[in-house]
């Protein structure tokens, strides 16, 4: 019974003449160390290598990356590294964004060679018994023909006898530099063709390719954003009871894993008070003092795909007069550099036409002596945005000069970081604020993918304070009842 219990299940339906007893074996399903629709039908379809990416898909991206490099080309694309944080303890894996684009393996160990006169070859690691008893599968030479739908694959220690080979017939040789590891680097014909200078970084390519998102990709993207906007729209109503940075960061997290993220883009930025002009802030340790705001730059991944959207406020639910005045310049300029968004122009004009804006206002409320004022580089040296997609600044080959297409995501986000020592009026000195929107260029347009994050000072201050005195009749409801 046990046995029975333990590798079948069995389904009994009644029919007019009898009974049909249909059974199905556990054993038939396949464990290659990632999801697959046979594993985990519920994030992914027949079809699919990773969720919403079907094989087809896969294939194409090899297909067109061949036709972008020049003639008789050899690229290669090595996993990334297992990275430890102990002697024993990994950290959380992460793919390298080109490789998983080119494969959809979200496993170590492996590398992919592409060339017109083989399409995909695949090298994968292999998996010991010690291996699997402590880490569980890996996709192997199987996997990697009939889920990846690689041309080729041979075990990774055939390497040194197959890619010498390759490497010899082709006449320049592009590789992932970010990810290259001396397993290949020291072949010597790897070597040669380095010599001579036949061998390039293959990412001028592969950004190009994922600069512009397919309309799968941009599904995933809307829901990275989505689930992004829920978890912080959660996290600001929590904000009032627990100003907290460790706890908003937890939070954040907490509520976007369980909405489906597989994790977090980048080390949530949680700056109370004068922690929110450090721009890229992360001890996230401190109390936020009332009446300080709290800048939150937050952003979930989601199968691949990454979000990334700024939110500032007041967690004890009002600005003041002068936090107001920063602000409402800020949202200016972010709806303003919003609206220039569309096909033909360029993250460098936005960015030159939000530096314009934020000079005058600047001036105006009294923190920059003059508009022409070199000190505005010194409150805000970033720029007004960059791509988005699988990484964080997705595609950092392209020029931000380069004209905007349909399909490409960019964020917005102007800001201004004040520190507390600094020679402007004293009521601005410690404010760091900013709003950042994620934005996809479309035919017409574009489209605020975080466009369900509230940003207006009115709906914030009226969300925070409904919210905490919804919350506290509830809790006084709660203790009357107990008491009774």
């Amino acid at each position: 019974m046990q046995l029975f219990v333990r590798n079948l299940l069995c389904r009994t339906t009644s029919f007019k003449h009898g009974i049909r007893c249909c059974t199905y074996s556990t054993r038939n399903v396949v464990d290659i160390g990632q999801p697959t629709p046979a594993t985990h039908p519920q994030f992914l379809r027949e079809g699919e290598i990773t969720p919403g990416i079907t094989s087809e898909e896969y294939i194409s991206r090899r297909k067109r990356l061949l036709e972008l490099l020049p003639g008789n080309s050899l690229a290669i694309i090595a996993a990334a590294p297992v990275k430890m944080m102990t002697d024993v303890v990994p950290y959380t894996f992460r793919q390298d964004a080109d490789y998983l684009y080119i494969t959809g393996c979200l496993q170590p160990g492996g590398m992919a060679v592409l060339g017109n006169d083989f399409g995909l070859c695949m090298f994968m690691p292999e998996a010991t018994h010690h291996d699997i008893l402590w880490q569980g599968q890996v996709a192997g030479v199987d996997a990697a023909l009939e889920t990846f739908k690689a041309d080729k694959a041979y075990p990774i220690s055939k390497m040194q006898d197959v890619l010498p080979n390759m490497i010899r017939k082709c006449s320049r040789l592009f590789h992932n530099v970010q990810t290259a590891t001396p397993r290949y680097t020291q072949l010597e014909e790897f070597q040669k063709a380095a010599l001579v200078g036949n061998v390039k970084d293959l990412s001028n390519f592969t950004h190009k390719l994922r600069w512009v998102k397919s309309p799968a990709e941009l599904k995933l993207m809307r829901e990275s954003a989505s689930i992004a906007c829920q978890a912080l729209l959660q996290t600001m109503l929590h904000s009032k009871m627990y100003p907290e940075e460790s706890i908003l960061a937890a939070k954040m997290e907490y509520e976007s894993k369980m909405r489906g993220a597989q994790r977090m883009a980048f080390n949530p930025v949680v700056g109370g008070g004068s922690n929110g002009a450090v721009i890229h802030y992360s001890r996230n340790d401190q109390r936020i003092k009332d009446g300080d705001l709290v800048l939150m730059d937050v952003g979930c991944e989601l199968h691949g795909y990454g979000s990334d959207l700024t939110r500032t406020w007041p967690p004890c639910g009002s600005f003041s007069s002068v936090q107001e005045a920063l602000y409402n310049l800020i949202l200016q300029t972010n709806k303003e550099s919003v609206k220039l968004c569309r096909p033909g122009s360029s993250i460098r004009e936005i960015h030159n036409y939000s530096v314009d804006v934020m000079c005058k206002g600047l001036t105006e409320i009294g923190v920059l002596k003059d508009s022409k004022s070199n000190s505005y580089h010194e409150l805000n040296p970033t720029a007004i945005g960059h791509y988005l997609g699988m990484d964080v600044h997705d595609s950092s080959t392209i020029s931000c000069d380069c004209p905007l297409k349909p399909g490409v995501v960019i964020t917005i986000e102007p800001g201004v970081y004040i520190p507390s020592v600094f020679d402007v009026p004293e009521r601005y000195r410690g404010i760091g604020i900013r709003i950042e929107d994620e934005v996809l260029i479309t035919e017409t347009g574009y489209e605020v993918l975080t466009g369900s994050m509230p940003k207006e000072i009115k709906h914030i201050e009226s969300l925070l304070n409904n919210y905490s005195r919804g919350l506290g009749m509830e809790n006084q409801n709660t203790m009357e009842a107990a008491s009774t």
